[in-house]
């Protein structure tokens, strides 16, 4: 069996909205992305994100980390969730729990994040503020490999725009959510034809090692866009 033709079979975390899930529903439906969102799961009840994902039938689950004493606990019960599907990648969309490094390990290489930042700078919260605040002269989103370490895992891919004089924290919220329902496919994308590989903490695409920061996809999502 050709396994490049069959939807490669992912798990989405979420916390909240998840637009980027949304996202991802709406490229599997069209088969503009060779996925299959086997389950999606939310540590929060009242995630509206889980309103997407029902509404496209997809598998759903609740696990409220108020429920647990401990983080353990909590990943306990989440990797036993996720050991119910044959899945190949679990995708962290807005998903607000640090994980423990227990749990990351038992799933490095197949546990990615997108940050709303260019990492390695602005990891953690706040990073439209702080961008600012820094008078940064752009900003932009990062695919990377979930590590022990918050946000500090080998970086896949990134895209940019630049911060002109008068943008807000509002603008950049918008400008970098643009371009994460962008750059989240085309990187799941890559997983999917198996172009993506992780050795020794170095990311290769295409058998090839890439830099330190990824592959830069900001002109290709621009001409993509024109």
């Amino acid at each position: 069996m050709d396994t490049l033709n069959q939807p490669y079979p992912i798990a989405v975390l979420i916390s909240g909205t998840g637009s980027n899930l949304q996202t991802l529903i709406q490229a599997q439906q069209q088969k503009t992305l060779n996925i299959n969102i086997v389950t999606v799961i939310s540590n929060e009840p009242q995630a509206k994100g889980l309103i997407h994902a029902q509404a496209a039938n997809i598998p759903t689950h609740i696990i409220n980390h108020r429920d647990y004493t401990d983080r353990a606990d909590f990943d306990q019960k989440l990797q036993s969730t996720l050991e119910r599907y044959s899945l190949k990648l679990i995708v962290l969309a807005g998903f607000m729990r640090r994980l423990t490094p227990t749990f990351v390990h038992h799933y490095y290489g197949k546990l990615i994040n997108i940050h709303p930042a260019l990492l390695p700078k602005f990891k953690g919260l706040n990073t439209y503020h702080r961008a600012l605040d820094t008078a940064e002269t752009e900003h932009g989103c990062t695919v990377h490999f979930v590590s022990p370490e918050l946000d500090a895992g080998p970086i896949i891919s990134q895209a940019r725009f630049p911060i002109l004089q008068h943008d807000t924290v509002d603008d950049l919220q918008r400008k970098t959510q643009h371009l994460e329902h962008r750059l989240y496919p085309l990187t799941i994308e890559w997983f999917a034809q198996e172009l993506i590989s992780l050795e020794a903490g170095h990311v290769y695409l295409k058998n090839q090692q890439t830099g330190p920061e990824g592959t830069d996809l900001t002109k290709i999502i621009r001409e993509s866009s024109s």
